[in-house]
């Protein structure tokens, strides 16, 4: 397996060599040109960019099977403290006459937004249930030889949150309208939890506490990037020495920034993120990049641990695989703690990037391009047609786009299933062995 990796890391770098970096644009570039991008996990699915057209089928084979695993769209705000964190601040500022007219209107939106978020902390709201309504019209639309052939069996399921569950019905509904005869069959059961939303256990949540502990020392000892916040503050508020003080200026803008880039999760004409400087955009959005790579991600400080997260979930894609036998799909619906880990573990082109240096990150790691609202991984497995031999192939598609695999093809988005089942199967049992060993001690 090491060769095979060697292998493959030679072709990857050859790959990304050749591409060059004369059209590529940097995150700063991306985040000026479509501001949403900085939503991180809030960015709706439906504005992160074009996706470009699939490769065709290999000569002689067709497409029999897709597993898959999506995040719910998007969501209301969980947590009533990320509406009110920034309210009782402006509420304060305004009792104190400290806020500028621009100040005040904004209170007046938030005051009037936040009256919409009454029982719906969390829940799915109209945007996300359009992303997925979108994603499984294409899934039939992209591959009809498994999603409109007679009688496919679909089996569908969530964890047991409402967003979820929810975001599982509009896909099935798309499904069920392109194929009458499809045959679902939906669950929902805290039996399931353990591979759809596994909770961080032993060595990964030692890791995971460690790499946390590292994150807020960073901030604490300003090692971090800075994020700008001069011009939101003098924007808002009439007396700004009194908003740092009384308020924490930097944490006043980081709550705003919080419900602005939530906002496009909604169908409304309110638009906080126009408020802020492309700099303090993209500030507010490296912060929280390297957050989510420390939390989640292949950082060094974690030492490899924390995709592992992911590990029954990995082994059910593996196994559920091995007991296909006709035309059917697995689709699974969970959370973005569950997708970018997976992405990281299967190690989808460069989920997977390894570093302590966070200055650095945005140049090979960007969180939006792995875990918006809506996000999905398709593993979509391709047989040999009727009369044809050949090897069982797969391709990845991260958010709908083809994505690099972990071994050698001359074939490319097309991988051997045989070869990747076998370095999954083989990473797992490594991880496995220190795991027991972090027990014993």
């Amino acid at each position: 397996m090491k060769k095979l990796y060697t292998m493959y890391m030679c072709v990857l770098t050859a790959a990304l060599f050749a591409t060059g970096s004369a059209t590529a644009q940097t995150a700063r570039e991306e985040i000026k040109a479509n501001r949403l991008l900085a939503g991180s996990n809030y960015l709706d699915y439906d504005h992160r960019g074009e996706t470009p057209v699939l490769t065709p089928t290999p000569k002689g084979y067709e497409p029999f099977y897709m597993s898959h695993y999506g995040r719910h769209g998007s969501r209301w705000l969980i947590g009533e403290k990320s509406y009110t964190r920034i309210l009782e601040k402006m509420r304060k500022a305004k009792q104190q006459d400290k806020l500028t007219a621009t100040g005040l209107h904004v209170l007046q939106q938030l005051e009037e937004f936040y009256l919409t978020t009454t029982d719906r902390l969390g829940d799915l709201t109209t945007v996300g249930e359009r992303q997925h309504h979108g994603i499984g019209q294409r899934m039939a639309h992209n591959f009809p030889e498994i999603f409109c052939s007679t009688g496919v069996h679909i089996d569908a399921r969530s964890t047991t949150v409402n967003r979820c569950i929810l975001s599982m019905i509009a896909e099935c509904e798309e499904l069920a309208a392109a194929n009458p005869t499809a045959v679902f069959h939906n669950d929902v059961s805290e039996s399931l939890q353990y591979y759809l939303n596994q909770p961080r256990k032993g060595l990964v949540k030692a890791m995971a506490n460690k790499a946390r502990e590292h994150r807020n020392n960073l901030m604490k000892s300003r090692q971090a990037p800075l994020v700008m916040h001069d011009n939101i503050i003098a924007t808002l508020f009439n007396d700004t020495q009194w908003a740092d003080d009384s308020l924490d200026a930097a944490r006043t803008a980081s709550a705003l920034f919080e419900v602005a880039s939530n906002m496009q999760s909604h169908d409304t004409d309110i638009d906080l993120m126009q408020l802020f400087t492309d700099e303090e955009v993209y500030g507010q959005w490296q912060a929280r990049n390297i957050g989510w790579y420390l939390d989640y991600g292949n950082a060094l400080i974690g030492e490899g641990a924390l995709p592992f997260s992911q590990k029954n979930l990995l082994k059910n894609i593996i196994a559920t695989a091995d007991t296909v036998t006709q035309t059917q799909a697995t689709l699974r619906f969970g959370h973005e703690v569950c997708v970018m880990p997976l992405a990281c573990l299967l190690e989808l082109d460069s989920c997977n990037y390894a570093t302590d240096d966070m200055t650095t990150l945005d140049s090979h790691w960007r969180n939006y391009r792995i875990f918006p609202m809506a996000c999905n991984i398709q593993l979509v497995f391709y047989r040999p047609v009727k009369g044809k031999k050949g090897d069982i192939l797969v391709k990845a598609l991260l958010n709908e786009r083809e994505a690099r695999l972990p071994a050698v093809t001359e074939n490319f988005p097309y991988y051997r299933w045989a070869d990747l089942r076998r370095y999954y199967l083989d990473k797992i049992e490594t991880f496995e062995k220190r795991e027991k060993e972090f027990e014993e001690k």
